[in-house]
């Protein structure tokens, strides 16, 4: 028997951070069919607040180091202004939608992320268990749209900021024993880039073969090694197909597929 299929689709911060964008975007995500579940990054919003607090972001690597006064922001932009927006927007546009933070029906647990060379604050990782399937599948199955925000909980009244596209990948990994899974990273560029100076250059499929001669000619680097890393993971863990893309091109065939053959 064949599974149900369902597309998780993963916008960053880039389509948040530009409410036109954003907006646009949804009106694509609400006229797909099928089963659906957004998981949204954070973008600058929470910066910007800071920064009108008084308080200096700090990010290391890219990533956010979250003190507890940051916590609080990050809290209130990405799992309650920022989540609520985008569910409302939905609902305009007839998704029932329902906004999710990791602790709200125990979505999502972590751990927070140990101490090493750098100490990230309140940053959650997350483990094999973390997500609560059973919960997300009850909720599709009713006909919800479940909307992730990049908020997790630790199991014991601590609330985590944690990687939106760590969050997909586990998701997508978490439902793909019940669904035929399909993980679509939506950003800026239009897919994987031959030339990253050609926005036209799209590498329209990539399999483990090509990606391993893609890594040793150069053409696959920086930024976009750890997302198919990540993507290639998850294909090696029952997910069916990833596609990175732009956010505006759903429903269009410009973009990447990953595919394991």
């Amino acid at each position: 028997m064949s599974k149900t299929e369902i597309t998780i689709y993963k916008i960053g911060g880039g389509i948040i951070d530009d409410a036109a964008e954003l907006s646009k975007f949804l009106q694509l995500l609400a006229g797909t069919s099928g089963l659906k579940l957004l998981v949204h990054g954070g973008g600058k919003g929470a910066s910007t607040m800071m920064r009108e607090l008084g308080l200096v972001p700090q990010l290391i690597n890219g990533r956010r180091v979250t003190d507890a006064a940051t916590l609080d922001i990050v809290v209130m932009f990405y799992a309650g202004k920022t989540n609520k927006q985008v569910v409302a927007a939905l609902q305009q546009l007839g998704v029932n939608a329902l906004g999710l933070s990791g602790a709200d029906g125990n979505v999502l647990q972590g751990t927070k992320r140990p101490v090493k060379d750098i100490d990230y604050g309140f940053v959650g990782d997350l483990t094999s268990a973390s997500v609560n399937a059973a919960f997300l599948q009850q909720l599709l199955k009713a006909g919800i749209t479940p909307v992730l925000c990049p908020i997790i909980h630790d199991g014991s009244g601590h609330l985590l900021n944690t990687n939106a596209d760590t969050i997909a990948s586990a998701v997508a990994v978490a439902l793909a024993g019940e669904f035929d899974v399909t993980l679509h990273y939506c950003f800026e560029k239009n897919g994987v880039l031959r030339d990253i100076n050609n926005e036209q250059s799209v590498i329209a499929e990539i399999n483990s073969d090509s990606y391993a001669v893609l890594k040793q000619q150069g053409v696959i680097a920086d930024g976009m090694l750890p997302k198919l890393e990540n993507a290639f993971a998850a294909l090696n863990s029952g997910v069916r197909k990833v596609i990175i893309g732009h956010a505006l091109n759903i429903g269009s065939d410009l973009h990447t597929v990953l595919c394991l053959k």
